[in-house]
C-alpha cells in the first residue's frame, strides 16, 4: 500500500476532474512529478472507463475516486473489476454500512500487499449542517463525520475522506491510526467553489491531514506545475517541495 507521506509534495493530491482524457493526460504528465497521486474521479471514468486510467497515469499512484455505494456483493464486485488497475487509494461511500464496507476489504485483500488504501467517504464537503440536514440529518457535519467514520473504521477502511473541518476532531477521537485524505482545500484566496467547508492547504496538514486534494486552483491555473509547487511549498514554509 501506499505509505504515508513523508515530504510537503507528497501530501498533494491533484484532482483532474474532466471527460477529456488528452487534458488529463497532459495535466497528468505535467502535475505527477510535483505531488504523491494523482485523483481521477466520476467524470473521466464515466466518459472513458477503465482505459484511461491506464492511458492517463500509467506511472503515477491513482487516486481513484468512484465513491463505490451499493449492495455488499455489488460493491465487492466492483472492487474485484477495479483491482487490475492497481490504483493506489479507492473510495467508498461510509453509509453504504459496515457489511458493505467489510465486503469491499475482503475483496480488496485478493490484491495482497498491493491492495488499495480504502477510504471511507464521510460527509461530502459540498455539504454544510443545512444541506445535510435536509437529508434528515441532524446534529451538524462533526458529529455524523465521527459517526460515519467510527462505522468504517470497525468494519476494515483504511482511512477516511473527510473535510478540513473534521480532521481535528477526527484525530481526537481516533489518534493517528486513520489516514486521512482531505478535499476542500483551497489556497489563501482562491474560490470557494462548491466547496462548504473548507481551509487553506497549511490549516489542513497543521490538523492532521495525511495528504490533501486540490482541484481547480491548480488544474484551472496557467501553469498548473508551478501551483502545485506553490500549494506543496506552503506545508513546510524554507523547505523545497
Amino acid at each position: 500500500m501506499l505509505a504515508r507521506p513523508a515530504s510537503p509534495a507528497a501530501r498533494l493530491i491533484p484532482a483532474i476532474d474532466t471527460a477529456d482524457p488528452a487534458r488529463a493526460a497532459a495535466l497528468a504528465a505535467a502535475l505527477a512529478p510535483c505531488c504523491g497521486a494523482l485523483k481521477l474521479g466520476l467524470e473521466l471514468f464515466a466518459a472513458e472507463g477503465p482505459s484511461a486510467v491506464r492511458a492517463v497515469a500509467p506511472e503515477a499512484s491513482v487516486f481513484l475516486d468512484l465513491k463505490l455505494h451499493d449492495i455488499p456483493n455489488t460493491v465487492a464486485g466492483a472492487v474485484r473489476s477495479l483491482l487490475p488497475l492497481r490504483p493506489a487509494m479507492l473510495t467508498l461511500h461510509a453509509g453504504g454500512g459496515p457489511a458493505m464496507l467489510a465486503a469491499a476489504r475482503e475483496a480488496a485483500e485478493k490484491a495482497g500487499p498491493a491492495r488499495p488504501i480504502l477510504l471511507a467517504v464521510t460527509v461530502l464537503t459540498s455539504l454544510d449542517a443545512a444541506s445535510l440536514a435536509m437529508t434528515g440529518v441532524a446534529g451538524g457535519p462533526v458529529q455524523q463525520v465521527l459517526r460515519l467514520a467510527r462505522l468504517a473504521l470497525e468494519a476494515g477502511a483504511d482511512g477516511l475522506v473527510c473535510s478540513p473541518r473534521e480532521v481535528a476532531p477526527i484525530r481526537d477521537a481516533f489518534g493517528t491510526l486513520p489516514l486521512l485524505v482531505v478535499p476542500g482545500v483551497r489556497p489563501e484566496g482562491s474560490a470557494a467553489g462548491d466547496q462548504a467547508r473548507t481551509a487553506t492547504p497549511a490549516e489542513a496538514v497543521a490538523a492532521g491531514a495525511d495528504w490533501i486534494v486540490v482541484g481547480r486552483p491548480i488544474t484551472g491555473a496557467a501553469d498548473p506545475a508551478a501551483a502545485a509547487r506553490a500549494i506543496a511549498a506552503s506545508l513546510a514554509p524554507g523547505l523545497a517541495p
